[in-house]
């Protein structure tokens, strides 16, 4: 038996090895088979800390993976998480930190010492750092900024001079970068000669002397290069630079576009300033998608750790705008009161038109959102868009009309009345399907995010079209 057998650590059939026995069993007590933390094992951590019993909060958590303890801090009540926090100050790495949500990441970094604070935004790479201090308040920006050491300093504070949801807040200052006269023997020396070069990179970038990106030098083949060839001969010149105050949603789609890796942010003048690499912009989709699919239901962030008043207030602000949207639809049905006296029947019916007409204009609305978020829907196929959006909405109306009428028809024995909310429920798809398109994609060439106020916008001529449209052809029939 090996000697790392004989410590209780398995060797796995491609040489790999399994974790000791005793932290697969702490595991297993920790995590349930959805790689979740497990409320029994939560509530122990609780009555730990409840009892003032620092020790036992210590041994529980220690075996936890970063991101599990992140989680944990999720899970707890807010006002346990400071304590939770100096429980296990010694496990608070920046590995922790980076994985926290927004909102229990500024609450917790509020409640902890501004010496603890710039000790893990150091450890942190510059966007994790500006990503943890952002939203503090400036005195305790400051205080924290203070405590740093002024190269690290430096580096926040340009950052956090950049706009919010830019490249320059995202991008990360560690790179390596060489001129492009080296040979690729210079390169490979200079990378083993320079303990305090960034360890983590996947390309090199080859600079002029103005410090201008010319090309990148990739990490496999400066391997496979002989020494002797120079870096100008290998490197690939073609390359995808982002302005440093781009928005993080285009430089997401340009690495979706593009398939890359890492990408040199370039300032004002063209000079390099920093990187974005894909970890980061995977985070950056995940959260713009997010962001607009919770937009379109006007619940903000829909964050769960979002302070209760802040949500209140995000939704509260929607509701109130759909009330006065309400209130316009409600005053078309209103000016058919006495139609409506004279045939009741009606009454229940034009729910079924309006509700219908909303539901195709939601399905319009998701479908465009996502398309000019992804740049599929431009300027030069709007048109086109629209066209096919109506067409659609013609074969959905037609059929869904049909089937109505004819249920209508049949099940009151009145032919008109199926006609009517037939032909009602055709004219309010098109109503949804040139809304669910127009709406958003005037907002965007004003410049306001579709995102945000369409659904609203939509909705109201959905309902506003379906209730006139069923009603007014009910009295011009002579139905009512």
């Amino acid at each position: 038996m090996s000697e790392r057998e004989e410590e209780g650590v398995g060797v796995l059939a491609d040489g790999g090895e399994m974790p000791p026995a005793d932290d697969q069993q702490r595991n297993s007590e920790s995590l349930d088979e959805e790689n979740t933390l497990k409320a029994s094992f939560v509530r122990k951590v609780v009555e730990a800390l409840e009892e003032g019993d620092t020790g036992a909060v210590y041994d529980l958590v220690e075996p936890l993976h970063p991101a599990d303890i992140a989680d944990l801090f999720e899970l707890v009540e807010a006002d346990e998480r400071p304590a939770l926090a100096r429980a296990i100050t010694d496990l608070m790495s920046s590995e922790v930190i980076a994985e926290l949500n927004d909102h229990v990441r500024e609450l917790l970094v509020e409640s902890l010492p501004a010496g603890m604070v710039a000790d893990i935004a150091e450890q942190l790479e510059t966007d994790d750092a500006v990503a943890m201090l952002e939203d503090l308040d400036e005195e305790d920006q400051q205080a924290v900024l203070a405590e740093m050491e002024p190269e690290d300093r430096a580096a926040i504070e340009t950052a956090l001079s950049y706009p919010e949801e830019t490249a320059g807040r995202l991008m990360q200052r560690d790179l390596i970068a060489v001129p492009e006269h080296l040979t690729v023997g210079d390169l490979i020396d200079y990378l083993r000669e320079n303990a305090d070069l960034t360890t983590e990179f996947w390309e090199v970038f080859i600079v002029d002397p103005a410090h201008r990106p010319v090309g990148t030098c990739q990490l496999s083949w400066v391997l496979r290069t002989p020494r002797h060839i120079a870096l100008a001969d290998v490197m690939k010149r073609d390359q995808t630079l982002i302005p440093v105050e781009m928005d993080q949603e285009e430089v997401a789609l340009r690495f979706q576009k593009y398939a890359l890796i890492s990408a040199a942010v370039v300032d004002e003048s063209g000079r390099l300033v920093g990187q974005i690499t894909v970890d980061d912009v995977v985070h950056i989709i995940q959260e713009e998608a997010s962001e607009d699919i919770l937009r379109l239901s006007g619940a903000g962030d829909g964050d769960i750790n979002e302070p209760i008043m802040l949500t209140v207030r995000t939704r509260l602000t929607w509701l109130v705008v759909n009330l006065g949207t309400a209130v316009i639809a409600s005053s078309v049905v209103g000016l058919f009161q006495g139609a409506i006296a004279k045939f009741a029947l009606l009454a229940v019916l034009m729910p079924i038109v309006s509700g219908m007409g909303g539901n195709a204009g939601t399905q319009t609305l998701a479908v465009v959102v996502r398309a000019l978020a992804t740049n599929q829907l431009t300027s030069s196929n709007t048109l086109r868009m629209i066209a096919r959006e109506l067409r659609i909405a013609i074969a959905n109306g037609a059929t869904l009309g049909v089937l109505i009428g004819g249920a209508t028809a049949l099940l009151f024995h009145n032919p008109l009345l199926g006609a009517v909310i037939g032909s009602a429920m055709v004219i309010n798809n098109l109503t949804a399907g040139l809304a669910g398109i127009a709406v958003p994609v005037t907002l965007d060439r004003l410049k306001i995010d579709p995102a945000v106020s369409s659904a609203v916008f939509v909705t109201t001529a959905t309902d506003v079209m379906g209730f006139f449209s069923f009603l007014g052809l009910a009295v011009l029939t002579g139905l009512a």
